[in-house]
């Protein structure tokens, strides 16, 4: 991958999860009406920590990709986070995929930006 399109895509990824990341613990994008399953989900991951969890996951993996430290190592434990809102959107709330898609093609863009760093845990 090009040098540039790698840090473009690594600075857009890092400013994506960093801002979702934050927007958990400060609320700052206003959230529309949601349907009754999708309050149900949140309601049992907030009642669990496990979205302070994420958002902890987000912004470390947001600053570490901002700051070209630890990438590779944050965008493979991001993929969890990426692939888990796909799926989330996928089944609960389709019509707000496309920024969960958008996580998800920049995270797989990164993983292959990486792949340099990914040859000694991938040899058979």
């Amino acid at each position: 991958m090009n040098a540039k399109v790698f840090l473009v895509v690594r600075i857009l990824l890092g400013l994506f999860v960093l801002t979702f990341g934050l927007n958990k613990f400060l609320h700052f994008i206003p959230m529309g009406e949601m349907p009754e399953a999708v309050m149900g989900y949140f309601g049992a991951l907030s009642s669990t920590q496990t979205l302070n969890l994420v958002a902890v996951v987000e912004i470390l993996a947001g600053l570490a990709l901002i700051l070209n430290k630890y990438g590779a190592l944050m965008s493979v434990i991001l993929m969890s986070v990426s692939v888990n809102a796909v799926l989330f959107h996928a089944t609960l709330d389709p019509s707000n995929i496309g920024p969960a898609v958008g996580l998800l093609i920049l995270n797989i863009a990164a993983l292959v930006g990486y792949k340099d760093r990914y040859k000694d845990i991938l040899r058979a």
